[in-house]
Formats: C-alpha cells, sequence, structure tokens
C-alpha cells in the first residue's frame, strides 16, 4: 500500500537528509572556518554588506560569546547564575579605560587585543571572587546572589565619577571588526568545548546530576567550579569589550537585569547544556530583537514572554543537551556507537 506524500514533504525530507550529511561530516567543520575568516575580512573590505548588515552579524557573534559562556554555568553545571551582565561591564569597563585613558589613540588598534584580554582577565578575577559563595550555595540561593553582584557593579560604577559615574564613557574607539569578533568568537566556543570534554568538564556535568555523589566519587568540586566560573566570567569580559568597542559608549544602564535576562533567554532558547544551542540561540534572538524593532518598548515585554512560553512548553530548549557531531570529539562517538551496539544486543538477547 503506497503513501501520497506531498511535494512540500519530500523536499523537507530531502533537505533535513542533506542537514544531517553537514552536520555529521565533521571534515567541513575546518572548510567553514577558514571560509568565515576570509569572508570576516572580504566583507567590510569590498562592501559585500552595508554597515547595518555587518553591525548585526557583530552583535550575533558578541551575542554567542555571552550565551556560551552562561551556559557553561546555566547549563552544563546546572546552577542558576542571573549576574552575567555584571562581567560584561566589569570587561566593557576596563577595555574602555584602557582605550580612552591610558593607551595612546595611534596605538589603540594594534594592542587590542591585549586590551580585550585584559578585560577577559579582570572579569575572570571578579568571578574568582564571585565563585566562592557558589561553594555553599546553589538553585534559587546562587541566583540571589549574583543577582546581588550585578547590582553591586552597577551601583560602584554608578558612584565613581572617575570612570563616568552614571554618565558613562562616550567617544570610545571603534576597534570591534567583523574579522576580530570571528576570532574571538571561534576561540570562546573552541576553549568551551575542550573545557566540556575534559577531566574538568565531566566533574562540572556530575555536579549538575548529583553534586554530593560527585564529591563523594572523589570529584574535586570547588575546584570544578572555581575554573568554570572563571572561564564563564572570562569570556563574558571578552564580550564586553567587543561590545564597548562596537557602541562605543557604555553606560550601567547598558548592564542591567535587562541585560541578563537577554542572556538568559539565548541559553534557554536554544538548548542548556549544548554549544551549539548556545549559537542557535543567540542568532535566533538577535535577528528576531531586530524584526521587532518596529515594535518599540513592546519587543521588550516580548522577548521575556518567549522565556516564559519556552519554560512551559520546552524547558530544555530547542537543542537542550544534545550537540552537534561537529563539537563532540571522536573517541565519545565511537564509545556511544559501541554502547548503543551493545545495547541492541542485550535488548534482542532478552527478547
Amino acid at each position: 500500500m503506497k503513501t501520497n506524500t506531498s511535494p512540500k514533504e519530500t523536499w523537507f525530507n530531502r533537505l533535513k537528509m542533506q542537514w544531517e550529511k553537514i552536520a555529521t561530516n565533521r571534515k567541513l567543520l575546518p572548510i567553514f572556518l577558514v571560509v568565515g575568516l576570509l569572508l570576516s575580512f572580504a566583507i567590510p573590505q569590498f562592501n559585500l554588506l552595508n554597515d547595518y548588515v555587518i553591525l548585526i552579524i557583530v552583535y550575533i557573534g558578541i551575542n554567542i560569546i555571552l550565551s556560551t559562556s552562561l551556559n557553561l554555568i546555566n547549563g552544563y553545571m546546572g546552577e542558576f547564575s542571573v549576574g552575567h551582565a555584571g562581567f560584561m561591564a566589569v570587561g566593557a569597563y576596563i577595555s574602555a579605560l584602557l582605550t580612552t585613558k591610558i593607551i595612546p589613540e595611534e596605538l589603540a588598534p594594534w594592542i587590542f587585543p591585549l586590551v580585550v584580554l585584559a578585560a577577559g582577565a579582570g572579569a575572570a578575577l571578579i568571578g574568582l571572587l564571585v565563585a566562592l559563595p557558589s561553594f555553599k550555595t546553589r538553585g534559587d540561593y546562587l541566583a540571589i546572589v549574583t543577582l546581588a553582584f550585578l547590582m553591586i557593579v552597577k551601583s560602584v560604577i554608578e558612584n565613581i565619577e572617575a570612570i563616568g559615574g552614571p554618565r558613562g564613557i562616550p567617544g570610545i574607539s571603534k576597534l570591534t571588526t567583523l574579522p576580530w569578533t570571528f576570532i574571538w568568537v571561534v576561540i570562546a566556543v573552541a576553549v568551551i568545548r575542550n573545557f566540556v570534554y575534559s577531566k574538568y568538564g565531566r566533574g562540572v556535568l556530575s555536579i549538575r546530576e548529583d553534586e554530593i555523589a560527585s564529591d563523594l566519587m572523589s570529584v574535586n568540586t570547588r575546584q570544578t567550579k572555581l575554573l568554570a566560573f572563571i572561564i564563564s566570567s572570562f569570556f563574558a569580559g571578552v564580550a564586553g569589550a567587543l561590545f564597548a568597542h562596537i557602541l562605543q559608549f557604555i553606560s550601567p544602564r547598558v548592564f542591567d537585569i535587562i541585560k541578563s535576562t537577554d542572556i538568559l533567554i539565548m541559553v534557554y532558547l536554544g538548548g542548556i547544556g549544548s554549544i551549539a544551542g548556545s549559537i542557535i540561540g543567540a542568532v535566533i534572538f538577535t535577528v528576531l530583537l531586530e524584526v521587532l524593532r518596529p515594535l518599540g518598548m513592546w519587543r521588550m515585554v516580548l522577548m521575556p514572554l518567549v522565556l516564559v512560553i519556552l519554560m512551559i512548553y520546552r524547558p530544555r530548549g530547542i537543542m537542550g543537551l544534545k550537540e552537534f557531531r561537529w563539537f563532540v570529539p571522536g573517541y565519545d562517538l565511537i564509545a556511544s556507537k559501541l554502547w548503543r551496539k551493545k545495547k541492541e544486543v542485550e535488548d534482542v538477547a532478552a527478547s
């Protein structure tokens, strides 16, 4: 008996098969990286896209760094941090002060990578201090601690006139370019991916499942948490530096609870415990935010509403606890394949 399939279903199935081939072919990843790097130089050089589209692509890259780094805490480790905008603010202000008050303007473009590294290091140091209360708190209590940290950072910046106070820092040089954004996105994704699949990353996953049990199984939970918080806050600071030098103006109001909520939406939209999910969530959120711009302030109502709907109907997000094979080490793929074969043999024997 033949089943009638519509042309749309046939086209969708073909598209799905082609996508699965691409997503499972690990040899294509280096090619995509090289092509992406070349395009990041060619697009602005030959005016292939207008300035507005390039700006949106840069924002997408910054949001990918933010969502991937927060996913390390909220997704892989199973904690709930709402203070990511605070680390971003630290990185943004450190980099802005370096390029506007310390480094000569003519040298700033040449040592901008060092400025970004300094911003990340400063945010990582603050992340180390925030990680200490995480030894005693989890879940909602950690959310309160990180929220308090965000409010402290915002209040401190507002009350220091030497760094602009509530007026912020204007006149920042536009040093964030498409190539630099692409390079930092690749670095952030590569570092976090390698950390997740390292022995410390396994420890992070065990903390998510059961912190007491992982501690009993000789996992150094304190060291693992420290590393996770430091890496996460470092890349939040990197994103803050890139953000400050593309926006060319920062103020404490930019890094409020709404900014943290935006990052949370990206993480939970794309999917917890998934690097691919973080990338997808950042792309969808940034594009959707621009599409809804004609709605004005109503878009700020719709985006948190999206988060509420996600938590009700798909709490793990689009790619929750799933990953593209590009990001999975080869030995993990082999091990999972052998495990599936063993399970199939056992199921056949049991039946």
